[in-house]
């Protein structure tokens, strides 16, 4: 593995952009670059003190300017959700399933919490809950206490890592029909 990807595999994948870049991979290449370790409240000292060993850099403080990012998942209050698909578009992983004009759902399993979907949503419907921890796996550092659940979140960041791509390389797909399909349209 590269450096960019061995810094990626120890970021918590939420893709939340708190770190200032677009996504875990941008700024792990910031990382790469120099850019400060702490800059990640999904990952927080855990994932600082990982990167700190990587890097053989001193551990840090975590920088408390970009915000908090407790283990929680969106939750769209059905019943007043008009079906923009605002959030849908807004998700990183693909987390929220529906429709045009029908109600939308938070597939609760591959949420990150990272909340980018409540701020487009214009009724105002999408509230943050804390993560049921007795049902879904926190993809957010600092609360795995053994081998056998850092594992398993392991697996999960990658997981939604691989969503993440995904869902990047389906809209560059659908970008590309699109362009094609107005040159042809040009041509006619």
């Amino acid at each position: 593995m590269s450096l960019i990807q061995r810094i990626d595999a120890l970021l918590p994948q939420t893709q939340c952009g708190k770190c200032g870049h677009a996504g875990c991979k941008p700024y792990a290449q910031g990382i790469a670059s120099g850019e400060a370790i702490n800059k990640c409240p999904p990952g927080g000292q855990e994932t600082i003190a990982g990167l700190a060993q990587l890097l053989q850099l001193p551990v840090v403080e975590l920088d408390h300017s970009r915000g908090e990012a407790p283990a929680q998942i969106a939750h769209i209050r059905e019943a007043e959700c008009i079906g923009c698909t605002k959030c849908i578009q807004a998700c990183p992983v693909d987390a929220i399933v529906g429709a045009a004009k029908l109600m939308h759902s938070v597939l609760i399993d591959e949420c990150t919490g990272c909340d980018l979907c409540v701020a487009p949503c214009p009724v105002d419907c999408i509230d943050m809950l804390p993560l049921p921890m007795a049902r879904v796996l926190p993809i957010v550092g600092g609360l795995a206490s053994s081998a056998e659940q850092l594992q398993a979140r392991a697996a999960k960041r990658d997981h939604a890592r691989r969503r993440f791509e995904q869902r990047n390389d389906r809209l560059q797909r659908e970008e590309a029909r699109r362009l094609a399909e107005r040159q042809a349209r040009a041509q006619r």
